[in-house]
């Protein structure tokens, strides 16, 4: 069965064959058929929508493709930061098995999630790692719209110790290996 990640695949799919395009009136033709597609699919779905009710419609939306449709056409039931409360609730269960959790902070207009880490994975880089990318995973697959998840806190991945090579004498090689 598709799912979401199949929907922005054929978005892709979509800006790469118009991008082939090289005449830019048959560019534009092509982006006016491909506005008028989503337009008349979108009002489909509006009035789908409209006439299963709020309920149904919050079932519907629980569905991986149905919901990626609902979004690109701005008719999902719940609202961006629902669905990224949501998301950070799924993952919280994994946060407290590492003695941690998540606090969000803010959605900004641009579409940036603003996060905060608790507990041990605070302290713990390996962990912090892990837990952003659980927390990551989650958020962009109930609301792709997010362009960007900033976590605070975060620490930078330690600096590697260099070991440089003994240069104090000579190392002599044993007599077995010396030709």
């Amino acid at each position: 069965m598709p799912g979401s990640k199949d929907v922005q695949e054929v978005g892709a799919r979509v800006e790469r064959l118009l991008a082939e395009i090289d005449d830019p009136a048959d560019r534009n033709r092509a982006e006016e058929l491909v506005s008028a597609l989503i337009e008349v699919y979108g009002g489909g779905l509006a009035r789908i929508l409209e006439m299963v009710g709020d309920g149904t419609a919050r079932e519907l939306a629980g569905d991986e493709l149905i919901g990626s449709l609902l979004i690109v056409h701005d008719l999902h039931p719940l609202s961006t930061a629902e669905r990224v409360r949501g998301a950070l609730e799924r993952v919280r269960p994994y946060l407290g098995s590492h003695a941690g959790g998540v606090e969000l902070l803010g959605i900004d207009p641009a579409g940036i999630v603003r996060l905060r880490l608790e507990g041990n994975c605070h302290g713990c880089p390996s962990s912090q790692v892990t837990a952003t990318m659980a927390i990551e995973r989650a958020i962009l697959e109930d609301a792709p719209e997010i362009t960007e998840v900033v976590v605070e806190g975060v620490a930078a991945e330690p600096a590697l110790l260099q070991i440089h090579p003994y240069q104090g004498k000579e190392c002599a090689l044993p007599e077995e290996v010396t030709t």
